[in-house]
């Protein structure tokens, strides 16, 4: 179960999910519209390689294609998760170990943008339940004074919403479209 797996295996596993995900965009679906506002699938996928080299501290080289940067930014990540795991990292939330960052940040994040690339490019749109309820029990139990920053744009950066404004879901709604909806993506909408 993926809640149970170590750090890195539960980055692989949400790795591997994300890939199969940019390696079955077609070629005319990039510039498709995704749930993030004012990001197209392709931006999703160049965010997400950007927040892995956030990670390991440097930027992710680049060449014409996503899958093929994106499978870069991986093997970065898990470089970095053998040989600094334990490495002391600053971050907006404060110190904490390199793979502790990993675990919150970017690897949250390829479950989330991967939902938001499906939902872009007409796929699976189903999160793993383990991640479901793990994603979940994190963004509900950040203090509503952090919440606020996160759903403020800028507030951790330049261009940086860790969340954007929460979009009511009905409460009898499946988990995962109530943690959609509390993260600010409308799952009840029609895909894109």
């Amino acid at each position: 179960m993926i809640g149970e797996q170590s750090v890195s295996g539960r980055y692989r596993a949400r790795a591997d999910a994300f890939e199969a995900k940019v390696a079955a965009v077609l070629p005319d679906q990039w510039d498709n519209p995704s749930p993030c506002a004012r990001w197209t699938a392709l931006e999703v996928v160049d965010h997400v390689i950007d927040m892995h080299g956030v990670m390991v501290g440097h930027a992710i080289a680049r060449t014409e294609d996503p899958l093929t940067d994106f499978r870069e930014a991986r093997r970065v990540v898990e470089d970095a998760l053998v040989s600094r795991a334990s490495e002391e990292v600053s971050t907006p939330g404060g110190s904490m170990t390199l793979e502790e960052h990993v675990d919150q940040v970017v690897s949250d994040d390829l479950v989330l943008h991967g939902w938001d690339l499906a939902r872009a490019t007409g796929q699976d749109e189903t999160i793993p339940a383990a991640d479901v309820e793990r994603l979940w029990a994190t963004a509900t139990a950040v203090p509503a004074e952090l919440m606020h920053r996160f759903r403020t744009p800028g507030a951790f950066g330049p261009g940086v919403e860790v969340y954007g404004p929460e979009v009511p879901v009905p409460a009898a709604a499946p988990l995962q479209d109530r943690l959609l909806g509390y993260v600010g993506r409308d799952p009840l909408s029609k895909s894109l």
